[in-house]
């Protein structure tokens, strides 16, 4: 089972999610918070696998609770749930270590696409999406970090094309390569630049001018 908690202060927006996820027979909500103070112990209290986490709420709000999630031993995946669909405080929460960010609006079966996706690590939710969002919201490039050389020529090609946002198939169409193949390029330019998943991936190549 996926284990799920929900983070919003619309109680009637958690109860229409609570309802999809409990309809899915390998999903269950554990947990339930209307702010982000109450999540960081409902979090501490449940240990979920994937937090559904609302940017903007009373108390405190879902960017400040998400970077003390964050900073936690096994944290869980974090997925940001925004009104917009080019928000800075997303971007901001993507850089922080989120996983990605839904619409509100998103249809159910992505949303349960989503949280089974983030789930299982390969983090491609929303991965054009977010690049757009870096797109409109990159700040000047920093310096290439050096661990960046340690990539073949290879591993550079399927970085440049994973940070466009495409996924492993379409990688693998453009490339004649097999999706197994490429899933190992992509862990290993992970392993070799310290990334946590694929979004985190897109963020650094925005942070550095390479997208």
């Amino acid at each position: 089972m996926i284990r799920v908690v929900l983070v919003d202060d619309q109680s009637l927006f958690r109860a229409g999610v609570r309802m999809l996820i409990a309809s899915q027979p390998d999903l269950e909500v554990v947990g339930e918070a209307g702010d982000g103070r109450e999540a960081l112990d409902v979090v501490q209290q449940t240990r979920p696998d994937v937090v559904l986490m609302d940017i903007r709420m009373p108390v405190m709000d879902g960017l400040t609770a998400t970077a003390e999630i964050l900073r936690r031993p096994d944290a869980p995946r974090i997925v940001m749930l925004t009104t917009f669909d080019l928000d800075e405080a997303a971007a901001r929460a993507i850089r922080q270590g989120a996983s990605g960010f839904l619409l509100k609006d998103a249809d159910p079966e992505f949303l349960l696409a989503a949280v089974r996706t983030v789930h299982a690590g390969s983090s491609v939710i929303a991965a054009s999406a977010t690049r757009e969002l870096f797109a409109h919201f990159a700040d000047a490039p920093t310096p290439v970090p050096p661990q960046f050389a340690d990539l073949t020529d290879r591993e550079r090609e399927i970085f440049a094309l994973a940070a466009r946002g495409l996924s492993n198939g379409e990688i693998a169409t453009r490339e004649f390569l097999s999706e197994a193949t490429v899933k190992t390029h992509i862990s290993r330019i992970l392993s070799k630049l310290s990334l946590r998943d694929r979004v985190q991936l897109v963020v650094f190549a925005f942070e550095h001018g390479l997208a």
